[in-house]
């Protein structure tokens, strides 16, 4: 049996590292190929080969439209990607790039690494979840799991910070993580014990963190260059380039200097501005208060106070900034504890629960030692999710809404089951469309994709119920179940993801587009036809249900194939909008989900009885409207 190391990464929006447990159970920053223990997720596409870490950073200015940096806070967004000599790159293709160049460098000094943990933002969606763990594999890795990253500094912490490993804790504390990076921030509540580390609560921000700040100081020395000289240098690439870069390091002087000069240069132009912390701290007061919010907000829904948190534990390399340590303690009132490395504790944390994956496993075998195995497999994690699980259903204007079976904060596993009925007899398939909420009150609903449910028992009777169960497991995955209650028999299903149906579509269509000539085969003969006489290619196919390695969600108007938006090209429906009264069925019921005790109701007497003559509608995937 091959011997397998615990490996942690942390895969951050600016900035990234890998660690592991040596054989006592010590955590070990692993130095990349050009001895940083931290590596810019920074990648240069240099004609054939594609440099990651400070060399890219090095070449950003000159090449600024072949270095893409912060790809992370894109993960998971199927219409964002990169245009680099006249292919495509998307989040997922760039983080894997950055991951193959730290296990590259772990291989170095370890060996080769098949397996590892993964630090996500507890705000992740499933989406950006899934596509982090595709840029894993990508890298090379055959098994990924992910942790969130404030817990995985909680664990860093109770396990033995930076120095000492297992020390333990004098009692049982309710620990606050705040941790901001680079480019998210988050919060979570921790609770630990002797032997477990449990999340109460978590909050955050997918689109706050160091970055932000960066920005308000790099638009702020260009409004006012722009004032002096006439001209804008966020109008050029190269001198927006440099000016974001000047900017990021006098952020980073600022948090140990009371000034820092920051130069900024544009067309023949050249001037440095003194940069005084308190002008820093005024000019970015409003994402400090979001913070501040955010933090409140989380205590408030949890129903606890300042009185309920033993430790304040900060994390996170934005977390440095003077301001934001001075607003933290002005809110809570008490001194914090800034312990842990705010570059690696993430990745320390990630190692951790690597081995204790591995000590709770049977197949794998390990370097750690017996002592160090028996006390990781003693411990026990448990997290819960930041967003709420649900479907999408029609209100009574034919509006379609979020319907959330499981809320936030929710102690994983879970699992909701939900009870349904089918429209129309003899119903073979059924189509759900899973969300999640969004991060906050204020921002809307993630659609993670379309599950369909299908081969379900033959000669159904309309109205027959069918069970669909929701879930997270551990790591706030996502998995959807469904069978028939009266037969017992368990229904296929299958989550149809956005960013995979995009993916797809864009792979059948290129390769359709390379071909020079389109073939034609008649009876008897093998011949080719050329391109359309004008020199104009012929018509591209859209992939139907047959030909489509994941199948395609159809339009609950005509049946027609969706376009990735959930638009119909055929009759020009958009998925996401009421549906016309002209399309509607005669009485439609409420979309009033069905308590799990319901028993199965009899025929509405205002819906008419369908003829076995008249063909099933392709409403069949519109259940909810009826679901009892």
């Amino acid at each position: 049996m091959q011997t397998t190391h615990a490996v942690g990464i942390d895969l951050g929006t600016t900035y990234s590292c890998i660690s592991y447990l040596n054989e006592h159970g010590e955590p070990v920053t692993l130095p990349n190929q050009e001895g940083e223990l931290a590596t810019p997720s920074a990648v240069l596409f240099d004609d054939e080969q594609i440099v990651v870490g400070t060399e890219a950073l090095r070449n950003a200015i000159a090449r600024p439209h072949r270095v893409i940096q912060n790809a992370k806070r894109y993960m998971g967004n199927s219409e964002k990607f990169y245009m680099i000599d006249g292919r495509k790159y998307r989040p997922v293709d760039i983080s894997g790039y950055v991951l193959k160049k730290l296990l590259s460098a772990a291989e170095d000094r370890v060996g080769p690494v098949e397996q590892a943990v993964i630090t996500v933002p507890a705000q992740f969606s499933d989406s950006q979840r899934h596509a982090t763990i595709q840029a894993g594999h990508r890298a090379g890795l055959q098994r990924v799991d992910i942790i969130n990253e404030p817990v995985a500094a909680a664990l860093c912490y109770v396990l033995g910070g930076e120095t000492l490993a297992f020390s333990e804790l004098a009692a049982d504390q309710r620990i606050m993580v705040y941790d901001l990076g680079g480019g998210t921030f988050d919060l979570s509540m921790v609770r630990y014990t002797r032997d477990e580390v449990s999340v109460i609560a978590t909050a955050g921000d997918l689109e706050l963190g160091g970055i932000d700040w960066t920005k308000k100081l790099q638009n702020a020395i260009a409004d006012q260059f722009s004032k002096e000289f006439g001209s804008d240098p966020r109008d050029d690439p190269e001198s927006l380039q440099f000016l974001r870069l000047e900017a990021e390091q006098t952020k980073r002087s600022l948090t140990v200097r009371p000034r820092a000069a920051m130069t900024c240069q544009h067309e023949g132009h050249r001037k440095s501005y003194q940069v005084e912390q308190k002008h820093f701290e005024r000019l970015t007061k409003s994402l400090v208060d979001r913070t501040c919010k955010i933090t409140r907000d989380m205590l408030k829904k949890s129903k606890m106070g300042w009185a309920h948190v033993d430790v304040l534990l900060t994390t996170g390399g934005a977390s440095r900034m003077p301001m934001v340590r001075d607003s933290l303690k002005g809110l809570s009132g008490r001194t914090l504890n800034t312990t842990l490395s705010p570059d690696h504790s993430i990745s320390h944390g990630a190692a951790f629960y690597a081995g204790m994956l591995l000590s709770q496993s049977r197949v794998s075998k390990s370097i750690l030692t017996r002592k160090a195995s028996d006390r990781l497999a003693s411990v026990k994690q448990q997290s819960v999710n930041a967003r709420g699980l649900g479907i999408l259903v029609r209100d009574k204007s034919g509006k379609r809404v979020p319907y959330y079976l499981i809320p936030p904060n929710t102690t994983l596993p879970v699992a909701k089951i939900q009870t349904f009925g089918t429209v129309s007899p003899n119903q073979q398939r059924v189509h759900l469309q899973i969300v999640e909420s969004g991060t906050s009150d204020e921002k809307p609903h993630v659609k993670i994709g379309d599950c369909v449910i299908r081969n379900l028992p033959k000669n159904l009777p309309e109205f027959s119920e069918i069970e669909v169960t929701i879930q997270y497991d551990n790591q706030a995955r996502i998995h959807v179940s469904a069978k028939d209650v009266t037969s017992g028999l368990q229904a296929e299903t299958e989550i149809i993801r956005q960013e995979n149906l995009v993916s797809q579509l864009e792979q059948k269509v290129e390769s359709q587009r390379e071909r020079k000539t389109t073939k034609k085969t008649e009876p008897g003969k093998n011949t080719f036809v050329p391109n359309e006489p004008d020199g104009k290619q012929a018509d591209v196919a859209v992939p139907t249900l047959d030909d489509a390695v994941e199948p395609i969600p159809l339009c609950n108007a005509c049946g027609d194939p969706l376009d990735h938006r959930g638009r119909c090209e055929v009759c020009k429906t958009d998925e996401s909008q009421p549906i016309p009264k002209s399309r509607r069925q005669k009485s439609p019921r409420a979309a009033t989900p069905a308590k799990e005790s319901d028993q199965r109701k009899p025929r509405s007497p205002n819906r008419p009885p369908q003829s076995k003559s008249q063909p099933q509608q392709d409403d069949d995937d519109e259940f909810l409207k009826y679901f009892q």
